[in-house]
């Protein structure tokens, strides 16, 4: 593999294809923090939300994951204004499924007539003929699942979706949806002080499902000073978010973080912990401290 450039510190995450065929660096950018409070509304800072993603892909991210409930349509609206026309290599990520009636709201609905308006709405505000990725947000428990995703799967078959996934699912609700459709990512809240979701990662793994972490830099009381994620962070010159994120990336090679946020400061911390390498004994340590 070649070198990754100094100017792109996401390169040194390594690679994985979504699908088989759909190769993304492995640290990515999730877009949820583009929108105004309560993931509603605009942004304060229209400007430094396009700047901030401009800055993700200059630093070599080639995977943003993003929701049509963010804004709602504001993420999305987001990324075409900062990123179209998109690069070769930018694989934009999009979910449906989740409605939203006010800040802070959020309700599943898979009813397969709104999945596909959803779908529609989100390549016309990307601008893309085709989505690469498209991941239902939630499993609606008031429709069939087999309806939820059979609509995804003819819209893949349309052409309009290149990719399916799903988010925060058991591990049995996600054999089931390998029965309906081919599912190449995972989307489940995950990260060092939180990995209920720890035999989904083991699931993903070993079908070489790719796994991406929502929330992926919580740290809770492993940062505090002196704790054990501090004091790692200090030995290595770095901050307690970028030793958490290099965590995730050791953890497993079908791990797919995706920090967010709406400064450019941060996404430039968080790309560098691509290049944060830990030891054996230092990744170990961390995970017994939770």
């Amino acid at each position: 593999m070649n070198a990754p450039h100094p100017s792109r510190p996401a390169e040194a995450s390594g690679t994985f294809a979504l699908g088989g065929d759909l190769p993304v660096n492995r640290l990515g950018y999730g877009a949820m923090q583009l929108t105004g409070p309560g993931i509603w509304g605009e942004p304060k800072d229209p400007a430094e939300a396009v700047r901030v993603l401009r800055r993700a892909v200059e630093l070599g991210v080639t995977f943003i994951d993003t929701a049509d409930s963010y804004g709602p349509f504001v993420s999305e609206r987001l990324i075409r204004e900062a990123l179209h026309p998109y690069a070769d290599d930018l694989v934009i990520a999009t979910k449906g499924g989740y409605t939203r009636c006010g800040p802070g709201d959020w309700r599943p609905v898979g009813r397969p007539e709104y999945l596909r308006q959803q779908a529609e709405l989100s390549l016309r505000h990307l601008g893309l003929e085709r989505i690469d990725l498209y991941q239902l947000h939630r499993i609606d428990a008031q429709v069939p699942l087999a309806d939820q995703l059979g609509e995804l799967v003819l819209l893949q078959q349309e052409g309009k979706i290149r990719h399916i996934g799903v988010s925060e699912v058991t591990v049995q609700q996600l054999k089931e949806a390998r029965k309906i459709a081919d599912i190449v990512s995972v989307q489940n809240l995950y990260n060092l002080a939180n990995r209920r979701a720890e035999d989904v990662l083991e699931y993903a793994e070993r079908e070489n499902i790719a796994f991406i972490p929502w929330f992926p830099i919580a740290t809770g009381e492993l940062a505090r000073p002196g704790g054990p994620l501090d004091a790692a962070a200090k030995e290595h010159g770095a901050s307690p978010s970028q030793l958490a994120l290099a965590w995730l990336l050791r953890r497993s090679p079908v791990m797919l973080p995706i920090p967010g946020t709406s400064r450019v400061a941060h996404v430039e911390e968080n790309t560098a912990a691509a290049a944060v390498t830990l030891t054996d004994e230092e990744f170990a340590a961390l995970a017994k401290a939770v």
